[in-house]
C-alpha cells in the first residue's frame, strides 16, 4: 500500500498533522510505537496539569476561610495522591480516546510498532514495507538522564510518576524549564518538603529574565532550597549531596531538559550541535521529502508550537504557503499564579538594537483579581516606541495562560498600544488589565 503521508510519532505533533492531513485529502499513515497522544496527553502536559489543579483546589479548601466559609478542619485535610492520579487518568483516557475517534474519522490509519526509515518514500514497521511520497518524523523527544553517583531506584521518571503508589516526603526536583519548576511547587502545595537543583540561574531558557527572576524570588518566598549545580554528588541515608550543600531526598524527581528521540534511519539525518533532527526553514530534514516537527528538531519544546508547525507542514505539502514565526506563539507555565509570555523578550529588543517601550500595570489593582483572592501578578507589555506594535507581552495572573491568547490575536495581526486602549473590555476583568498597559504605553494607566 502507498501512502501520500506518513508520520511517524503520535504526541501533539504528529496526530494534528495526521488529522490535518485527513482532513485535505491525503492519504495518510500515522505510526505509534507506544500510546497515541505521546508525551504530553499520557503522562506530560495534561495529567500533570490536572494534578496541579488538584493541589490548587486543596490550597484553595485550606484556606476558604478568608472567604467567609467556616468548619472546616485543618487538622484531618489532606492530599489524596490515589484520588488525584485517578481523575488525571480518567481525563487521559478521555482525551485519548477522543483523537483515535478523530484519526479514525478522518481516514488515518494507525499502525502500532516501530518505525525504520530506509529513504524519502520507504518505512517499514516489524518488517512491512511501506511506501509514501512524504514522511513527517515526529517523535518528540525525553527527559536527559541524570549523570550523578545516584542509584537509579531513587531516580522517579517523569513519565513514571503516575505509577508511584504514593509520594514520597522529601523530594529532589532535578532540571530547569517550566516542568521543573511546575512540578517544585505542585509538591510544596501538597505539603512535601520539595527541593530544586537546576544546572544554572536560568531556570526558564527562553523566557524574560524578569520572569526567571520572578520564580527564583517566589521559591525564597516558599523557603524552597534552590542549589545551583550540573552535578549530583552522591545519595545515601535519606541526604542528597550537591557541593557544599546536602538536601533531605527520599527520591530525585528528574525534570531535565530533554533529547531528541530520532528513529532508526537508513537515510542520513543531520543532526544540529545539539543533536535534534536539522531542518531548513520548511521543517524539512536533509533529506528531500522528510519533515521533522516538534521537539525533534529542537526549535521548540512547546506542545502547540509541535502541533502548529505539524499543521503548517502538511499545508505546505498541499500547496499553501505561508510565514511561520515562532515568537508568534505562547510560553506557558503552569505555577500559580500562572505564567505566560508571547513575542519578544527585553533582552531580544535590546540585542536586536529595537528602540521599545516597557508599559506595565499590577493585578493589584484589578477589581476582578482582588475579588478572586488572586492579586499577585502584573502584565508587561513591549511595544515600539515609534508606531506602537506591540512586540512581547509577559503576564504573572491565575489565569496568564489562557489571557495571553489575547495578547496572541494583537499580534497576528500586529496590533499597537492603541488598539490595545481602544479595545473595550468588560468589567470587572482580569482582562482590563490590557486596556490599562495599552493606555499606559500611550500615556498614564486609567487606574495607575
Amino acid at each position: 500500500m502507498k501512502y501520500d503521508l506518513i508520520i511517524i510519532g503520535a504526541g501533539p505533533a504528529g496526530y494534528i498533522a495526521a488529522i490535518r492531513a485527513g482532513q485535505v485529502g491525503l492519504k495518510t499513515a500515522l505510526i505509534e510505537k507506544k500510546n497515541v497522544g505521546g508525551m504530553c496527553l499520557n503522562w506530560g502536559c495534561i495529567p500533570t496539569k490536572a494534578i496541579i489543579e488538584s493541589a490548587k483546589m486543596f490550597g484553595k479548601v485550606i484556606n476558604a476561610a478568608e472567604f467567609g466559609i467556616d468548619g472546616i478542619d485543618k487538622n484531618h485535610l489532606k492530599f489524596n495522591w490515589d484520588r488525584s492520579k485517578k481523575r488525571a487518568l480518567k481525563i487521559v483516557k478521555k482525551l485519548t480516546s477522543g483523537v483515535e475517534f478523530l484519526l479514525k474519522k478522518n481516514d488515518v490509519d494507525i499502525i502500532i510498532g516501530e518505525a525504520v526509515i530506509h529513504d524519502s518514500h520507504s518505512v517499514s514497521v516489524d518488517n512491512r514495507n511501506i511506501e509514501t511520497e512524504n514522511i513527517i518524523i515526529a517523535t518528540g523527544s525525553y527527559p536527559n538522564e541524570i549523570i550523578a553517583n545516584v542509584d537509579q531506584i531513587q531516580i522517579i521518571q517523569l513519565e513514571k510518576l503516575f505509577d508511584l503508589p504514593e509520594l514520597p516526603r522529601n523530594i529532589v526536583v532535578y532540571g530547569k524549564g517550566p516542568v521543573a519548576v511546575e512540578m517544585v511547587q505542585f509538591l510544596h502545595m501538597i505539603e512535601k518538603n520539595v527541593s530544586l537543583v537546576t544546572p544554572d540561574e536560568n531556570i526558564l531558557p527562553g523566557a524574560d529574565a524578569y520572569l526567571s527572576e520572578y520564580v527564583i524570588k517566589m521559591f525564597q518566598s516558599l523557603d524552597i532550597p534552590v542549589v545551583y549545580s550540573e552535578t549530583i554528588d552522591k545519595c545515601s541515608d535519606g541526604l542528597l549531596y550537591v557541593g557544599d550543600n546536602m538536601l533531605q531526598c527520599d527520591k530525585v524527581l528528574n525534570c531535565s531538559l530533554r533529547n531528541a528521540i530520532i528513529p532508526k534511519s537508513d537515510a542520513d539525518l543531520v543532526k544540529d550541535e545539539a543533536g535534534f533532527v536539522y531542518t531548513d526553514e520548511s521543517l524539512q530534514t536533509s533529506q528531500k521529502g522528510i519533515f521533522a516537527i516538534g521537539d525533534v528538531n529542537g526549535r521548540s519544546y512547546l506542545a502547540h508550537v509541535a502541533s502548529a508547525q505539524g499543521i503548517w507542514v502538511v499545508n505546505n505539502i498541499k500547496g499553501v504557503k505561508s510565514h511561520f514565526d515562532i515568537k508568534n506563539y505562547p510560553l506557558n507555565i503552569y505555577t500559580y499564579p500562572e505564567i505566560a509570555q508571547i513575542g519578544k523578550t527585553e533582552q531580544d529588543l535590546i540585542d536586536d538594537g529595537v528602540d521599545y517601550k516597557l508599559s506595565t500595570f499590577p493585578l493589584s489593582a484589578n477589581g476582578k483579581a482582588l475579588t478572586e483572592g488572586h492579586s499577585d501578578g502584573l502584565i508587561r507589555m513591549l511595544s515600539d516606541k515609534k508606531y506602537g506594535q506591540v512586540l512581547g507581552v509577559q503576564i504573572i495572573a491565575d489565569h496568564a495562560t489562557d489571557l495571553i491568547a489575547e495578547a496572541s490575536a494583537y499580534m497576528q495581526i500586529e496590533g499597537t498600544v492603541y488598539d490595545i486602549a481602544q479595545t473595550v473590555h468588560a468589567h470587572p476583568t482580569v482582562s482590563e488589565i490590557f486596556m490599562e498597559a495599552g493606555f499606559e504605553a500611550i500615556d498614564k494607566a486609567i487606574h495607575k
